[in-house]
């Protein structure tokens, strides 16, 4: 086939806005290092994604599904795996944080206002002012 029609594709995906879709998801994918399955020709990528659909070397839904994943903001993960891992660094950040508050004595016991059990504004502001 040395030309491609939208018509020729029209032929293997009936909705023209699907046919769009997925001749754009494929072309990324060649864009982006994917193997060819027709001979290239001198033609860019939509052509030769049009090319594919068109001859019928992609698969379909498959083309479908890559667009439905490639559009998707959040992917849903196995409800058997309760845990939920921390992010690099997440751990050693917290350790840092505290041991930065202790160290600067952030919540030691002379800072803490003995009816609440919670800092006193006083002490948050530097301490009461000096007579």
């Amino acid at each position: 086939m040395a030309r491609v029609t939208v018509e020729d594709c029209v032929e293997k995906i009936p909705n023209r806005f699907q046919l769009v879709m997925a001749a754009a998801q494929r072309a990324r994918k060649i864009g982006s290092g994917a193997a060819l399955t027709v001979d290239r020709d001198d033609d860019k990528n939509p052509v030769v994604a049009l090319r594919e659909i068109a001859e019928e070397t992609v698969d379909k839904d498959e083309l479908k599904e890559e667009l439905i994943k490639s559009h998707q903001r959040m992917v849903a993960y196995e409800e058997e795996d309760d845990s939920i891992d921390l992010m690099d660094g997440e751990e050693e950040w917290g350790s840092i944080a505290g041991q930065q508050q202790a160290a600067e004595g952030m919540y030691s016991d002379d800072v803490v206002d003995d009816e609440k059990g919670e800092p006193s504004l006083e002490d948050l502001a530097g301490g009461a002012p000096k007579e």
